[in-house]
């Protein structure tokens, strides 16, 4: 069964950092590309970051360029996003997912307020 589980959500002040982690099982998490999306209230799915197979390419959404990080260890079979400077506009739920979407995990709340 393939499960992908996220955590490291919680509340945190502007200019804070938080590391999210997704565990990943049920799949060879090595084949796999690993994203990550976030969702607003009210809001739709908004892409923030991928890495390839074996991390040799890695991309970001322009709003958090500079300030995400996207890394994984495949012998954890898990995917990090270090996220710093973080600003209340990230606010959201943070979701990982595998490949092109097929499988979604149930999502993690980032929470940035003062």
């Amino acid at each position: 069964q393939v499960q992908l589980v996220e955590s490291g959500g919680g509340l945190v002040q502007p200019g804070g950092s938080l590391r999210l982690s997704c565990a990943a099982s049920g799949f060879t998490f090595s084949r796999y590309r690993m994203n990550w999306y976030r969702q607003r209230p009210g809001q739709g799915r908004e892409f923030v970051a991928y890495i390839t197979r074996e991390g040799e390419t890695v991309d970001y959404a322009a709003s958090v360029l500079g300030r995400f990080t996207i890394s994984r260890n495949n012998a954890r079979n898990t995917v990090y996003l270090q996220m710093n400077s973080l600003k209340p506009e990230d606010t959201a739920n943070y979701y990982c997912s595998r490949g092109l979407g097929d499988y979604w995990g149930q999502g993690t709340q980032v929470t940035v307020s003062s």
